[in-house]
């Protein structure tokens, strides 16, 4: 198991998490696109265009950023951390991905022709083998990152697993329907997952390489999350029930049997500790 790059001390007994950005593709007046912070732990997961959101949120100088792939808006935001640079509210960013991921970013995203200065980051490519945290002054068993292959995304996608002394939560976005990742996202605490379509678009969502709703319930009932929330959606969707969340009978079931299901807004904040579990 590699080390993970030390970082800022803090605490690890809860960790809160913070939408900076809920919606897929590009904005619209509602959501930003993906992103998914930790302040305690200067943790972002994707750097969509909520990434501006960044500065009210920051507690450290030092800012690691978990990429899922590289599609626009999933990374445009790397291109807005100057601002924080330069403030000197950031002094030093470090970026994780995949090979093919951060060949993407260093080769088209900061080329000159596309973006004219490059953001000063180090990286580090992520593979099968988990990343272990255990920030200085920290106590207590260490926060383990596991990355899991998302094959079903034109272009591929990575997930995260984060698992901790304040429980457990993965990170998918961008995947179509499948379910080959199911026992590596098992019986965590919350599962954040993309839901780019309702049902009435599963052909468009299987064209896209997205998903739709049954299809994630289906998913989290069968890795037996304690916590859905959902994420990523089509950015035409804009009805107070983007999803037919509330129309849905597999949802009431889920949540009859005591899972919690949420579509996630821009700026939602929930903090996940031991007793969430």
């Amino acid at each position: 198991m590699r080390a993970w790059p030390k970082g800022a001390r803090t605490r690890t007994a809860t960790m809160r998490i913070v939408f900076l950005g809920t919606g897929g593709y590009h904005p619209n007046e509602r959501r930003h696109t993906a992103g998914i912070f930790l302040p305690d732990l200067g943790l972002l997961l994707d750097a969509g265009t909520g990434t501006f959101r960044l500065g009210r949120f920051l507690k450290h100088p030092e800012l690691t950023i978990l990429l899922s792939h590289a599609h626009l808006d999933h990374v445009v935001g790397l291109t807005y951390l100057l601002p924080f640079l330069n403030a000197g509210t950031l002094r030093r960013i470090r970026l994780l991905g995949t090979a093919a991921t951060l060949r993407a970013v260093d080769e088209h995203l900061f080329s000159e022709r596309l973006f004219p200065v490059r953001v000063p980051a180090e990286t580090a490519v992520v593979g099968n083998e988990p990343l272990q945290w255990h920030p200085p002054g920290a106590t207590g068993r260490p926060l383990t990152v596991t990355a899991f292959p998302l094959p079903c995304h034109r272009g591929g996608s990575t997930g995260y697993r984060l698992d901790g002394p304040s429980g457990s939560f993965a990170y998918v976005t961008d995947t179509g329907p499948d379910d080959s990742y199911v026992e590596r996202i098992r019986g965590v605490d919350v599962l954040i997952h993309e839901c780019n379509f309702p049902d009435d678009q599963h052909e468009w969502a299987e064209r896209t390489g997205h998903c739709y709703l049954s299809h994630v319930l289906r998913i989290a009932e069968r890795a037996a999350a304690g916590r859905l929330w959902l994420t990523h959606l089509d950015p035409t969707l804009t009805g107070p029930d983007p999803l037919g969340l509330d129309t849905s009978s597999t949802a009431a079931r889920l949540r009859r049997s005591g899972m919690t299901i949420a579509v996630a807004e821009d700026l939602t904040e929930f903090t996940l500790t031991a007793s969430s579990s």
